[in-house]
């Protein structure tokens, strides 16, 4: 008697071993599987066996049971799992409508995960619920209708991570290095409207914060003025010029033919007082604004300034106005509800060192100085080294985009190095320590399958790609049409800006420090553990330029700013593997190639380390300390930047300056034994009225963070 298999729709079809096999094979082969050969034939045929002894028709429930079963008795629970994994993705597909717990969950806020995903994200207001509403709707029609089933099983799994996936079905990107200087020496357009040329510094600084709100608007990532000193200090000499002729002409009125050179010389500081007066305003509205302004993704934009004017510049001496007045307004900070000045988030500011300004006796030393003075307080600017970005990217200096992302030299036509209107595809990360837990002690295994697991991470970001391909410039008129990346027609295709590395795609990872834990037993600041990750450094920088090789595309090895993945991935691990010491068991997993926030290390020492890394990962990386309270020791932050300068290409320091709204409290608000934030003065816990600002991952956070985020915060030692 033929046997029959009964469908899930009750409709009947003739047994078919080889369907089963090949179910069993593709479990072995993804990325989260075991292969061993000839066990799927096996399997299929004890399963043939097992349908042809029972009295009635086998169901496609009772097959799959089967498989999961015999996969565990022959020894192969990894593929068990995947294979489960894989029903479970299947049965997510078929249903109609996933979204309705997340989704009630944000409005009783009881959805934690995702309430707490983004620290700059407050999820108790209106704009910002309909903001993460809308992306629980576009991630659940993501999985279902666009992802496959495959990239969507390491997901959910946690072998990958598919960053972003609430914007995933928009034809949008991640970060970029806005072409300001293009937008307001030639206009732009902004909701229609015509943006022309700005005649004077304050006009400028309105112009750039608006269009800094739009562009925010239309990706999902951060952005950066590449020089935002350089590009306004020409509007700084319009205005200069502009109050001069002014004072000339009062001056006239007054002296008529007698006007002298002493009078000249009078009417130049005149008009230098009046310009640094409007360079305070101008400053100033861009701190308001854009602390102020929410997008349309429910935060203020995240936003970043690159402080970085060359002496020989003809604009030199504006722009190092424009830098002295950014520095002395975040020293002093803005004002919170309660009138008490407090650290803002953004705009993250970035400060380069160089000759000119890194040494006592250098012209611009005064400004480091303040910058000095500014970290000790506010914990901006970050700073980069010239000397060492030089040494790493062919000569060049430039920002970041967003707080990491780095982009790779690319020269246009004209042989001209190009970064303003650049921009990332998008991210996919790699969880380092999962690989470790499944190879524990294993190298040769360890390596063979983040081969594999490379594999997918490709097929995701390839993924990101093909969902640009066909993007035309309407999309979001003022990146493609006006000037923020590009001046594109109508309708015209984005393609030839996705590909010849013109724009980037990130391979990120995050936890070496677990990964070679797992594997030699030692931290990777020990020599064994820093060979091992050194190797695995290698290995990803392989994958990216063989993928370049084979698709003229621009992938970069990343190290994941991980806000939230470093709760999420471990939070996986934990429930499939349980508690593994100095692993899963402190509830997140290190950033990147940091050194764990729990070991015992110097400001020098860390920084001379994680120096060795930041080369293995040019695609985005930033290294920090932890400092105490150093207000009152400027001289030795002083000392701590030049030998950054010296050593490390990109680095931050963190301290502490919180606020109690109950009892003013001025300093270090801390965690208590539940991991709640407590004041220590007066022992206030209601988040609602106590401001604390961390280090989040390169940019500051103030809307609090998940679980994981905050035992990692919470486990941080200092480093001086």
């Amino acid at each position: 008697m033929s046997l029959e298999v009964i469908k899930r729709d009750g409709t009947t079809v003739p047994f078919d071993k080889s369907k089963i096999q090949i179910a069993i094979e593709k479990a072995m082969n993804s990325a989260t599987g075991n292969y061993v050969a000839g066990q799927a034939e096996e399997i299929a045929g004890e399963i043939e066996e097992f349908a042809r002894n029972i009295p009635r028709a086998i169901t496609i429930y009772q097959i799959e049971d089967q498989v999961y079963y015999s996969l565990i008795k022959h020894d192969n629970a990894a593929t068990a799992r995947s294979y489960e994994n894989y029903k479970a993705v299947q049965s997510f597909k078929r249903k109609d409508n996933t979204t309705d717990a997340g989704i009630i969950g944000l409005i009783e806020a009881t959805n934690k995960d995702t309430m707490d995903e983004n620290s700059n994200k407050n999820a108790f207001l209106a704009a910002t619920q309909r903001d993460l509403i809308a992306g629980e709707v576009s991630k659940d029609m993501a999985r279902r209708k666009i992802m496959p089933t495959d990239i969507l099983q390491a997901h959910d799994s946690g072998a990958i991570h598919y960053h972003d996936l609430d914007y995933a079905i928009q034809p949008i990107f991640n970060c970029c290095l806005i072409n300001l200087e293009d937008m307001l020496m030639n206009g732009t357009v902004i909701n229609g409207n015509q943006i022309e040329t700005p005649h004077t510094f304050r006009v400028a600084c309105t112009v750039t914060t608006q269009i800094i709100a739009q562009v925010a608007s239309n990706q999902y990532g951060g952005q950066s003025i590449n020089g935002f000193d350089r590009i306004l200090a020409p509007f700084v000499r319009k205005s200069y010029l502009r109050y001069l002729k002014e004072v000339l002409e009062e001056q006239a009125e007054v002296y008529g033919a007698e006007a002298t050179e002493a009078n000249r010389q009078k009417a130049e500081e005149i008009a230098w007082r009046r310009t640094r007066r409007e360079i305070k305003d101008g400053v100033q509205t861009v701190q308001y604004q854009i602390n102020t302004l929410m997008t349309t993704n429910g935060q203020s934009p995240f936003v970043t300034l690159f402080l970085y004017c060359e002496p020989d510049n003809e604009y030199a001496k504006e722009a190092a106005m424009i830098t002295e007045e950014v520095l002395r307004q975040r020293i002093e900070g803005i004002k919170n509800k309660c009138g008490v000045y407090v650290t803002p988030a953004f705009p993250k500011l970035i400060y380069v060192l160089d000759e000119h300004n890194v040494k006592p006796g250098a012209p611009y030393f005064y400004l480091t100085e303040l910058a000095a003075e500014c970290t000790a307080k506010r914990m901006y600017p970050d700073y980069i080294s010239a000397k060492k970005m030089r040494e790493m990217y062919d000569g060049n200096v430039f920002s970041p985009m967003g707080c990491r992302s780095f982009l790779s030299p690319w020269k246009n036509a004209a042989g001209k190095y190009v970064f303003d209107g650049r921009f990332n595809q998008g991210v996919v990360t790699i969880n380092l320590p999962q690989i470790g837990i499944l190879n524990r002690h294993d190298e040769e295994g360890y390596f063979k399958m983040l081969d594999k697991r490379l594999n997918i991470v490709k097929k995701a970001l390839m993924l990101r790609h093909e969902r640009l391909l066909n993007v035309n410039s309407n999309v979001s008129p003022l990146h493609w049409q006006y000037g923020a990346i590009a001046r594109l027609g109508e309708g015209e295709k984005i393609r030839p800006f996705l590909e010849n590395g013109y724009s980037t795609l990130s391979i990120g990872y995050i936890g070496l420090y677990e990964a070679s834990y797992l594997v030699t037993g030692k931290s990777h600041t020990s020599p064994e553990g820093k060979a091992f990750a050194l190797k695995v450094m290698h290995k990803l920088n392989e994958a990216a330029d063989k993928w370049k090789a084979e698709t003229g595309l621009g992938f970069g090895v990343y190290g994941t700013p991980a806000e939230s993945l470093t709760h999420r991935f471990c939070a996986i691990d934990r429930a499939h593997f349980g508690d593994i010491e100095n692993v899963t068991d402190k509830g997140y997993y290190t950033n990147s190639y940091h050194v764990d926030v729990r070991e015992p290390i110097s400001v020098f020492d860390k920084f001379k380390f994680e120096s060795e890394f930041q080369p293995l990962s040019k695609g985005g990386m930033i290294s920090y300390v932890e400092i105490p309270n150093m207000q009152n020791n400027i001289q030795a932050i002083l000392e701590m930047i030049q030998y950054i300068y010296q050593t490390i290409m990109y680095a931050e320091f963190n301290t502490k300056l919180d606020y109690c709204h109950v009892c003013g409290f001025s300093g270090e608000i801390k965690l208590d034994d539940d991991n709640v934030w407590t004041c220590p003065q007066c022992g206030n816990n209601n988040r609602n009225k106590l401001t604390v600002v961390r280090r989040t991952c390169g940019y500051l956070g103030s809307n609090y963070w998940n679980e994981g985020r905050t035992k990692e915060i919470k486990s941080r030692v200092l480093h001086i």
